[in-house]
C-alpha cells in the first residue's frame, strides 16, 4: 500500500526515474510533471535562428512561405546592410552627398583652385606676353576704350591733317575711326599679339584692311618726330616719363589727346566730356612755352 501512494513513473533505461532532458530535441516528462513543464509548445512558437559560420545569422523563411507541415515561420528582421535603400525623389539636391555629386567643402577648394588657373593662365597667354619687354612701372594694362570716349577723341582732332599715332592701341578702335575722319595715315603701337590680332580684323570687318597699319613695337622705344596727331589713352602712372618723352620728340605743330587721364602738369588748350569719358587736348607748341617760363621762373 505504501507503494501505491508513490506516483508512478514510466521506467527508461537508467537508474532514477527520467525527468531530465536526453538527446532529443525537447525533454520528455511524464504525467504527473506536464503542469511544471510546459514550456516545450511554448518554445515551439518562437523562431528558430541557428548561428552558422557566415556574417549574419540564417534566417527562417517570412510569412507567406511555408515549410513542410504547413507551419508558418517568421524570421528577424534584415540587417541595416541588407535593407533595401528608399529611391531618391527627381530633383533632389546633391549636395553634402558621398555619391558622385559631392560638392562640399574640398570641392569649393577645387574650384577656387580652378578659377585660378584659368585667370593665371588667361593673363599670361593673352596679356602678358605685351609686358615681358616692358619695365614694371611702364606697364599699362588694356582696357579698351567706349563709344563716346572714342567720339570725344577725334572731335579734339576734327579739322586736322597729319600723321596721326595711338600709343598703346589695344583693338584698334581709335586707329579705325581717325582713318574713317580723314587723319592719314592712321598707325597703332601695340605688344600684345592678340590684340594686334584683333586690331587687324576689326580692320579687314571695317574694309579698311591695308590701309592702316598696327605694329608690334614698344611705344617707350618709337621715335615721334613725324607724328602730328597723338591718342593717348594710359593709366596715370606713366604719364610723367610719357611727358618727357613727348617733349623731346614731338613737333612744334604736334597736338596730343589725352582719354581719361590728363597729364598732369600740363595745361590743356582745351577738353571735352565729363568723368571717364571726358579727354584733353594739349598743344606742343603751348606746352613748350609753359615748362620753359617755368624753368626760367617767369609767368607765361
Amino acid at each position: 500500500m505504501h507503494d501505491r501512494a508513490q506516483p508512478r513513473t514510466t521506467a527508461h533505461n537508467c537508474e532514477r526515474p527520467c525527468t531530465t532532458v536526453h538527446n532529443c530535441e525537447r525533454p520528455r516528462t511524464t504525467t504527473h510533471d506536464r503542469a511544471q513543464l510546459r514550456t516545450t509548445m511554448h518554445d515551439r512558437a518562437q523562431p528558430r535562428t541557428t548561428v552558422h559560420n557566415c556574417e549574419r545569422p540564417r534566417r527562417a523563411v517570412h510569412k507567406g512561405s511555408r515549410r513542410g507541415g504547413g507551419r508558418r515561420a517568421v524570421g528577424p528582421p534584415l540587417p541595416a546592410t541588407m535593407e533595401p535603400e528608399e529611391p531618391e525623389e527627381p530633383g533632389e539636391a546633391a549636395w553634402g552627398r558621398r555619391d558622385g555629386g559631392e560638392l562640399g567643402g574640398r570641392g569649393l577648394l577645387e574650384l577656387a583652385v580652378a578659377s585660378g588657373v584659368v585667370a593665371w593662365a588667361t593673363w599670361a597667354v593673352v596679356l602678358m606676353p605685351g609686358f615681358r619687354r616692358v619695365p614694371l612701372r611702364l606697364q599699362v594694362p588694356y582696357q579698351p576704350s567706349g563709344p563716346q570716349q572714342v567720339a570725344n577723341a577725334l572731335e579734339l582732332l576734327r579739322g586736322r591733317t597729319g600723321k596721326t599715332v595711338d600709343l598703346g592701341s589695344g583693338d584698334g578702335r581709335l586707329v579705325v575711326e581717325a582713318y574713317k575722319q580723314g587723319l592719314r595715315p592712321a598707325v597703332g603701337y601695340e605688344l600684345n599679339p592678340w590684340l594686334l590680332c584683333l586690331s587687324n580684323y576689326r580692320a579687314w570687318k571695317a574694309g579698311y584692311h591695308g590701309k592702316v597699319s598696327f605694329l608690334k613695337k614698344d611705344l617707350w622705344k618709337v621715335n615721334l618726330s613725324d607724328c602730328y596727331n597723338v591718342i593717348v589713352f594710359l593709366a596715370p602712372s606713366v604719364k610723367p616719363p610719357l611727358a618727357t618723352k613727348l617733349l623731346a620728340e614731338l613737333p612744334d605743330e604736334a597736338r596730343v589727346v589725352a582719354g581719361r587721364f590728363p597729364f598732369p602738369s600740363w595745361t590743356p588748350a582745351s577738353t571735352l566730356g565729363q568723368g571717364l569719358e571726358q579727354v584733353w587736348a594739349y598743344d606742343m607748341k603751348e606746352v613748350r612755352r609753359a615748362a620753359q617760363s617755368r624753368a626760367e621762373g617767369s609767368p607765361v
